[in-house]
C-alpha cells in the first residue's frame, strides 16, 4: 500500500497535466473541426476528405498531446516506460486507421470528380474500377506496414530481427507457396485494373450466367445474376477463362426470335408483322430489323428475326415480346401453316 500511495502520489501531477493536455486537444479540435464544417460546402474535395477522416485525426491528434505530456514528465516516474510504449503503440494504429481513411477518400473523390454522364460512361466506368482496386490495394500495404511498425515497438519483436532476415529465404519461399491463390488474384487484379477487360455495371455472360459486374475487391469479383443472386468469382479466373462482355465499347446488341413454319408459309407476312411489332415497341432501337429463313428440314423450315436494342434488358424484353406476337400471328393468320408431319398411307 505504501508503495502504490507512493506511485499515486508522482503521478499526480504529470497525470493531471497529460489529462488536460489531451482534454483541452480534443476541445480545441471539435472546435476547429465544427468552424470548417460551418464555413464549407459538404461536397468540396477537403470537406469530403475532413469529414472521411475526422475521427482518426482526432485520436491522432489526443495521442500526440499525450505523447508528448508522458515525454515531458520525470524518468523516475513508476511504470512510465510501459505507457509511453502504449501511447506510441496506439499512435501508430490510430495513424494507420487516419491513412486508411484518406487512401478510402481519395478513392470516393476521384469517382465523384468522373459522374456518369450521357455519352461518357465508359470512361466513368474505367477510372472507377481502376480507382476502387488500386485503392482496396494501398488500404492493404498501409495497414500491414502499420501492422510491422507497431510490432517494432516491442523490444522483443526488434531482438529477433535478425534471426528473422537470415531465415527470411527459406520463409519466403514457404509463405509464397502458402499465399500462391492470394497473390496470383493480387496480379491477375492489378492486370485486370490496368488493361480493363470489364468495368463497374458492364454486362457479362460468365458461365451459363447473365449477370452485371457489381464490386470488384483485391481478390474476387461479384457478379449480379439477373435474378437477384450474386456470382462470386476468383480474379484469376478472368484471366484464365474466357467470358463474354455484352458492353465493353458500346450497350447495343443484337437480338434474335427462331421459328419454325411450314414450307407452305409465305414469308412475306411475317416480314410485315415484324415490322409493325417493332415499330410499336419502345425497346426496338431502330438499327437491326432483317427476316431471313435461316434453317430447313425435311418437315418445316425455320425463320430468323434479328432486332436491335440499346442495351441487354431491352433486348431480352423485346425478344420476348417479338416472339410473342409472331406465334400468336401465325396461330390467328395461318394456323394451318404450322409445322406438320407428313405421311402417306400405302395399301398393300
Amino acid at each position: 500500500m505504501g508503495s502504490l500511495e507512493a506511485a499515486l502520489e508522482a503521478w499526480w501531477l504529470p497525470g493531471l497535466s497529460a489529462l488536460l493536455a489531451v482534454l483541452s486537444t480534443y476541445v480545441v479540435y471539435r472546435l476547429t473541426l465544427a468552424l470548417i464544417r460551418h464555413f464549407t460546402e459538404s461536397r468540396t474535395v477537403p470537406r469530403l476528405f475532413l469529414d472521411a477522416a475526422a475521427r482518426a485525426l482526432g485520436a491522432v491528434l489526443c495521442l500526440l498531446a499525450l505523447s508528448g505530456a508522458l515525454s515531458a514528465a520525470p524518468d523516475d516516474l513508476p511504470l512510465l516506460a510501459g505507457f509511453r510504449q502504449a501511447t506510441t503503440l496506439f499512435l501508430i494504429l490510430a495513424m494507420t486507421w487516419a491513412a486508411v481513411r484518406l487512401t478510402s477518400a481519395i478513392g470516393e473523390v476521384i469517382v465523384a470528380m468522373n459522374p456518369v454522364l450521357e455519352g461518357q460512361w465508359q470512361r466513368a466506368r474505367k477510372v472507377e474500377t481502376q480507382t476502387r482496386f488500386l485503392v482496396r490495394c494501398l488500404n492493404i500495404l498501409i495497414v500491414i506496414i502499420g501492422f510491422g511498425a507497431a510490432l517494432m515497438t516491442f523490444e522483443s519483436v526488434r531482438q529477433v530481427g535478425a534471426s528473422v532476415l537470415a531465415s527470411a529465404g527459406v520463409g519466403g519461399i514457404i509463405l509464397g507457396f502458402a499465399a500462391r491463390p492470394v497473390l496470383s488474384n493480387l496480379l491477375a487484379g492489378m492486370q485486370i485494373a490496368l488493361t480493363q477487360p470489364f468495368r463497374i455495371d458492364d454486362v457479362l455472360h460468365v458461365q451459363g450466367e447473365w449477370c452485371w459486374v457489381e464490386e470488384v475487391t483485391a481478390t474476387y469479383v461479384v457478379l449480379r445474376v439477373w435474378d437477384l443472386r450474386r456470382l462470386v468469382v476468383p480474379l484469376q479466373w478472368f484471366i484464365e477463362n474466357p467470358f463474354q462482355n455484352w458492353s465493353r465499347k458500346s450497350a447495343d446488341l443484337l437480338g434474335t426470335v427462331f421459328i419454325w413454319v411450314d414450307y407452305t408459309m409465305p414469308v412475306e407476312p411475317l416480314r410485315e408483322e415484324f415490322k409493325r411489332l417493332l415499330d410499336e415497341s419502345d425497346q426496338w432501337d431502330g438499327k437491326v430489323a432483317t427476316v431471313q429463313v435461316t434453317d430447313s428440314n425435311d418437315q418445316a423450315m425455320q425463320v430468323r428475326f434479328l432486332m436491335s436494342a440499346p442495351d441487354s434488358s431491352k433486348n431480352w424484353d423485346l425478344r420476348c415480346a417479338v416472339r410473342e406476337g409472331l406465334v400468336t400471328y401465325v396461330q390467328k393468320h395461318y394456323p394451318s401453316h404450322l409445322p406438320r408431319m407428313r405421311a402417306r398411307l400405302v395399301d398393300e
